[in-house]
């Protein structure tokens, strides 16, 4: 027996190589209850971590509501009194284990109070000290009570609970102001934030509730606080409207000066170079702005102003060629008018006009790489890509932008 016997083929255990059934996995301990999860005492679960059974939590609860050899008594507000076990309450909370070590009493028995929250709230806490455990209709009518009492007596597992309830389940427009002042008193910086958001999103009806009128009252300051904050993020959506409108307007330009390449180099539907033959049945241009490029365009050389300020149509076809001259990368080779005279004009011009165009070129190529659009065509490429579909008639861009 106590030397190790070696299986061979020849041996009854090694014949038809027939191995011995592996021992079963250790599996999970009786009564245990899967982690992450606390079972309530009306059947529903909550975060956590339990490996006691049903009945082990019953007979917590039969402690708590039999009272057998209480040795502390609770007082509450209006005369209630709750009667409880110091070891329980000792262990579950360390700010009462203080109390209970300076509380006086006859005897054994010693006698504290918790004020300030009604008696049943005091009760269904003192309860989930014995058994974390609490009935819903409970945390919906005491969720605020709780989330108090939990932060003062440092009950960690019953804070987290009362935050998530309110959280998810419980913070609506008539509460969310006095979920909101508590958050800050209690230190729980995720439910000040979702009840600050929620503030916000709906100022107008929360601004008319009870919570409301009573924190006028009793913390002006923080009424202030808030309206600042409204207002702040009031100016933070403007901004953002404004720069998505910006954006907008960018990748008009940019479509415009491909679409202005477009047109001098292979030519538009009736419009284009002198040597390019036009077909009757040409593909439609993909481009949104040639149609308005076009129209400038024909007016453009037709009119008999054409002087910068005195017409408004060929003030924006005056900027669109100024602006593709700073763009163009080859002037020498380009083909649409006036850009190597406008590139001699550019050394000629007044510095501060010159940072003004360079700021309007700069954000124009930002906002083509940000799209993730081609680089600006030149006239001479032999690519015939388009930017993104985010454009409209070039009419309404060069008046806007290019002053």
């Amino acid at each position: 027996m106590g030397k190790m016997e070696i299986i061979t083929k020849e041996s009854p255990l090694g014949a038809n190589d027939v191995f011995p059934a592996p021992p079963p996995l250790p599996g999970p301990a009786a009564n245990c209850r899967p982690k992450g999860l606390f079972m309530l005492k009306n059947g529903s679960t909550t975060r956590g971590n339990s490996c006691v059974s049903t009945a082990t939590r019953d007979l917590w609860d039969s402690l708590f509501d039999g009272g057998y050899r209480a040795d502390v008594t609770i007082k509450t507000d209006n005369g209630g009194i709750i009667y409880a076990h110091a070891n329980v309450l000792g262990m579950a909370s360390p700010v009462i284990r203080g109390i209970l070590k300076q509380a006086k009493g006859f005897g054994q028995k010693k006698s504290i109070s918790i004020n300030g929250v009604p008696h049943d709230a005091v009760r269904v806490f003192i309860r989930f000290l014995y058994s974390s455990c609490y009935e819903k209709e409970d945390m919906k009518e005491f969720a605020l009570p709780l989330l108090v009492l939990s932060h003062a007596y440092v009950v960690p597992q019953l804070k987290r609970i009362c935050e998530q309830q309110l959280e998810h389940v419980l913070l609506t427009l008539e509460n969310v102001v006095d979920v909101f002042q508590l958050s800050l008193l209690c230190d729980a910086p995720r439910l000040t934030l979702i009840s600050h958001r929620m503030i916000l999103r709906n100022f107008k009806a929360v601004s008319s509730t009870e919570g409301w009128k009573a924190m006028k009252k009793s913390h002006p300051a923080l009424k202030k606080e808030l309206l600042e904050s409204m207002i702040d993020e009031e100016n933070m959506q403007k901004e953002k409207i404004r720069k998505m409108n910006e954006r907008k307007i960018y990748l008009q330009l940019c479509e415009a000066m491909e679409a202005l390449v477009h047109i001098c180099r292979d030519g538009c539907r009736t419009i284009g170079p002198h040597d390019k033959d036009f077909k009757g049945d040409q593909t439609p241009c993909r481009y949104r702005a040639c149609k308005g490029l076009e129209l400038l365009i024909r007016h453009f050389a037709g009119c008999k102003l054409r002087v910068p300020g005195r017409c408004i149509h060929c003030k924006r076809m005056w900027q669109l060629l100024e602006l593709h001259s700073r763009l163009c990368a080859d002037s020498s080779s380009c083909r649409v008018p006036l850009c190597r005279n406008f590139k001699e004009k550019m050394r000629k011009q007044s510095k501060k006009d010159e940072v003004k165009w360079k700021m309007l070129v700069e954000k124009l190529l930002r906002t083509k790489r940000i799209n993730g659009g081609p680089p600006f065509l030149s006239s001479n490429s032999i690519n015939n890509q388009q930017n993104s579909g985010y454009c409209q008639i070039a009419e309404n861009v060069g008046e806007k932008k290019i002053t």
